[in-house]
């Protein structure tokens, strides 16, 4: 059954006040970085034969109604939800997701959503059937292969169903023993060790120059009409991937509840997802956080919201796309050299070997996977309207960058400061929280 905690996380998502959208609600093909890399599948619902088509609407409501008659009768919980934005919307289903896999047995919900268009569930639907194909992805996100989304009748009306399947006996041992690591974090340590590396990077090398505190964020661009406001830090010690949806969706949710004064960024620390500096714990990081992304630019709330991924073990060379650019994180690292030269560090791009540039790394190697929500008016103008520029590749193309001043700066202040004394200072930062 729905735990009466998540139940009434969802009742709170749904009627938070909003005065902007993060979107309207037609669906966008991810981004043009990220659908690139979205296979073609004959699992999609819109390329199979709409049996609805030609039905009256009243037929409709009466068998949308029969069918949930049906669910209330075999036990299942029909959850009623006045979500009406994509915010609320997403808070509501990882919320609820995360709640069903909280449970080791087979377990089911509905989630009716009269504000919600039908096309915006069948979206989210596909979406996740084709995300359950995609095995660079699954191999590092095991417990959604219990999962499966649907939208109830093919789509007579706007409700989700929601199922698991039951654990085997080996993923109940795994599970049990992610919960019991998941009481071993401190809160108060955790954000603590993080504002001592925003201290350091962040503020102290100016990785972000209109971060001038780790408590207040975008101050320098009065003149560009951001107001600066407060950075507010969230945690959450969970170490499954439906939790963490939930987590970063009810942060966009507060966001949008709030005005710049009063929130102007979140710093989303989540120690559980991608735990140590292990290859196997940063593909997991990768995974969690393309995701995360994935789902914010389904419905294109990548227009009024950015975001900038962090992780101990921070390695730009093996997040994918390694070669194109790939969505809050940091440009290829194949790209530095042809931007210190655009920026007129020749001499510098000739200088130094790939080691000294892969330091660049390391302003993203914070003490524990943590995610940085920013307004996109405030990321717009820090750029500036001129922001974006053909960057030559030296290989016969061109792709479109940005932040190429910044990213140059950021890169050189890394190699001469140098991964000895970078790394001891990441080392004091995790030793923080433990």
């Amino acid at each position: 059954m729905i735990g009466t905690r998540f139940l009434a996380a969802i009742i709170a998502a749904a009627v938070v006040s909003t005065t902007a959208s993060v979107s309207a609600f037609a669906p966008s093909p991810l981004s043009k970085h990220l659908r690139r890399h979205v296979p073609a599948t004959s699992l999609r619902l819109a390329d199979v034969e709409n049996p609805l088509d030609g039905m009256s609407d009243e037929r409709k409501s009466n068998l949308f109604q029969s069918l949930l008659r049906d669910l209330q009768i075999e036990g299942v919980p029909l959850l009623g939800c006045d979500a009406d934005q994509v915010s609320t919307l997403n808070a509501a289903i990882w919320t609820t997701m995360a709640e069903l896999g909280d449970n080791d047995e087979e377990q089911r919900a509905c989630l009716v959503l009269e504000k919600i268009p039908i096309s915006a569930l069948i979206a989210f639907a596909e979406d996740f059937t084709v995300l359950k194909t995609q095995a660079r992805l699954m191999d590092y996100l095991p417990e959604l292969r219990r999962y499966s989304v649907s939208v109830l009748g093919k789509g007579l009306g706007p409700a989700l169903l929601l199922e698991t399947v039951a654990r085997s006996d080996e993923e109940k041992t795994t599970a049990a023993s992610l919960k019991a690591v998941e009481t071993t974090f401190d809160r108060d340590k955790t954000v603590a060790a993080l504002k001592s590396f925003i201290g350091r990077v962040v503020v102290g090398m100016e990785a972000c120059p209109y971060t001038k505190s780790v408590d207040i964020s975008a101050v320098g661009l009065e003149q560009r009409g951001v107001t600066p406001g407060p950075v507010g830090y969230r945690y959450s010690p969970t170490t499954d991937a439906c939790m963490a949806m939930s987590m970063f969706w009810n942060c966009i949710c507060e966001m949008m509840s709030e005005p710049d004064a009063n929130l102007s960024s979140i710093m989303l620390s989540l120690p559980g997802i991608g735990m140590g500096g292990s290859q196997e714990a940063h593909n997991r990081f990768a995974a969690v956080v393309e995701v995360v992304g994935r789902y914010l630019c389904l419905f294109r709330g990548d227009g009024s919201f950015g975001l900038v991924h962090f992780h101990p073990a921070y390695d730009r060379s093996t997040v994918h796309p390694i070669q194109k650019p790939a969505y809050g994180h940091l440009p290829p690292t194949t790209w530095l050299r042809p931007m210190l030269k655009m920026a007129g560090q020749g001499d510098k791009a000739g200088e130094l070997s790939d080691d000294d540039l892969a330091l660049s790394d390391y302003q993203r190697r914070a003490p524990h996977t943590a995610i940085n929500i920013l307004r996109m008016s405030q990321v717009n103008a820090a750029a500036g309207p001129k922001s974006i520029v053909d960057l030559d590749l030296g290989d016969g193309t061109t792709e479109k960058a940005s932040g190429i001043t910044l990213y140059t700066r950021n890169t050189l202040r890394m190699a001469k400061m140098g991964k000895d004394a970078l790394q001891s200072a990441l080392d004091a930062d995790i030793a923080m929280q433990n």
